[in-house]
């Protein structure tokens, strides 16, 4: 084992470790980077990309992705196509506009976002911050001999990291670390009776990647969601038949279309029961003798390298306690986290959050007393239990004000109205045509008066 111990930085400056090289993370050391912070960013494969740097060797990874360290971390297939156009993905000072030679379509294949992260790292400079193939085992605090009433916000941080190729294993000391390591890696698996008996393949989404595995089989394809219905529409073209099991029969119109185009795919209401000669009985009370289970149940949040001493933790999908999805009322600004909130504009949400986390730590701007933060959590919290929204969905926001409020901490600029209209052009296309939104749509007007704005202007090539 080596130990490197470095003194504690004296100046406004911090020694910041950022884990994670995807979206989030690269996006969190710009920030910090313009920031005048020394950043280091631990990343656990051999390029940028998180989520997005395709994995198609999937075969060592366990097919319901039980244990603790993984060894794949992209749960993207290989056929995956962005679901909003490109013109909204882009960081507020990066584009993402089609390149010569590469995919211009407006949705266009995952690849096509990866190259665009690939640019943006080249552009600012960002490949010298990162260390590939480590892998985070551990992170805690030093002596950490305080109590919540003190001021935790000057904490150092111990990280343990692991060569992935050499096994050597390294400890650094940071001012402040930033959790940027995604949310689509660990399978959120259902209770189905059953379920451990069925001796028959069962896999999660997170190692899907080609249908041809499937050819001629019976799959029962578990959750309705926008993957389990991007998976379904393939699978019917290789496999006997397609049962997609969700929560009800209402379903969008969409998707009813595309049951109605094909014979072999049929809708089911959720699983009942799994019996050991292979039914799987429906709530619906149908059953049918399956090949394989393919669960697109979602995925859970968790941080198994993080110890904070209960100070935060994972409850039924809920990171928390975390003001604004981002600060520990009592380890901040010292522990962030990026990306955590779903269901938004991702980039340039990300963006604010780097921002906001980089001024925090040069001493630019602060947070409110950690027993403000409290409250606000505990009034968000009880605002979402009053919506009747469930514990395990506190993260999914769906609200475009949101972003614009959390940008007023930095002064971050709002979206841009343009960005939120072909954002929800988009959503209410998919909805009503599933098959064909990505390559058909009919704000075209709107798109074309979009493009001459300023914006799409800026540089967006090494």
């Amino acid at each position: 084992m080596v130990l490197v111990i470095t003194e504690p930085v004296k100046s406004l400056s911090k020694r910041v470790c950022v884990i994670g090289a995807g979206p989030s993370g690269l996006v969190s050391a710009r920030e910090l980077k313009r920031e005048g912070h020394k950043v280091v960013v631990m990343e656990q494969n051999n390029d940028v990309g998180g989520q997005w740097l395709y994995q198609p060797n999937v075969e060592e990874e366990d097919p319901l992705g039980k244990t603790k360290t993984l060894k794949v971390h992209s749960s993207i297939y290989s056929s995956l196509r962005l679901l909003s156009p490109r013109e909204v993905m882009g960081f507020s000072d990066f584009p993402f506009t089609a390149k010569e030679g590469r995919d211009a379509r407006r949705f266009p294949g995952h690849e096509e976002l990866w190259l665009y992260l690939k640019d943006f790292c080249q552009v600012f400079g960002l490949g010298e911050m990162i260390r590939f193939n480590v892998r985070v085992d551990f992170v805690g605090m030093v002596n950490d001999d305080t109590t919540d009433d003190d001021d935790d916000r000057m904490k150092r941080w111990m990280v343990k990291i692991v060569e992935k190729e050499t096994g050597e294993v390294t400890e650094e000391v940071f001012d402040a670390v930033v959790v940027a390591s995604g949310h689509y890696s660990y399978p959120r698996l259902p209770s189905i009776k059953g379920m451990n008996l069925w001796k028959r393949k069962q896999l999660h989404s997170h190692i899907y990647r080609v249908p041809d595995p499937f050819r001629d089989e019976v799959v029962v394809v578990v959750g309705c969601s926008l993957s389990g219905q991007d998976i379904s529409i393939e699978l019917v073209g290789v496999a006997k038949e397609v049962h997609l099991s969700g929560k009800s029969l209402d379903i969008p119109p969409g998707l009813s279309k595309v049951i109605s185009k094909h014979q072999n795919l049929h809708l089911h209401l959720q699983i009942e029961s799994l019996e050991e000669d292979g039914r799987v009985i429906f709530e619906d009370g149908s059953c049918v003798v399956a090949d394989t289970l393919l669960y697109c149940t979602g995925y859970d949040y968790k941080f198994p390298f993080l110890e904070s001493k209960g100070r935060v933790e994972v409850d039924d999908n809920r990171v928390g306690p975390l003001f604004e999805h981002t600060f520990s009322p009592y380890l901040s600004p010292s522990l962030s986290f990026v990306g955590i909130p779903r269901k938004l504009i991702g980039f340039p949400f990300f963006e604010s959050q780097g921002k906001w986390i980089a001024k925090l730590l040069s001493g630019e701007i602060t947070l409110p007393s950690s027993d403000q933060m409290m409250q606000s959590i505990y009034d968000f919290y009880s605002s979402r239990e009053a919506d009747g929204i469930p514990k395990r969905n506190t993260h999914d926001i769906a609200d475009f004000n949101y972003s614009d409020t959390y940008a007023d901490y930095t002064g971050f600029p709002h979206l841009e109205e343009w960005r939120k209209t072909l954002c929800k052009n988009s959503i209410l296309n998919s909805i009503e045509n599933l098959e064909t939104f990505r390559d058909s749509w009919d704000d075209e007007d709107l798109l074309q008066e979009t493009l001459q704005d300023p914006y799409f202007s800026q540089l967006s090539t090494p």
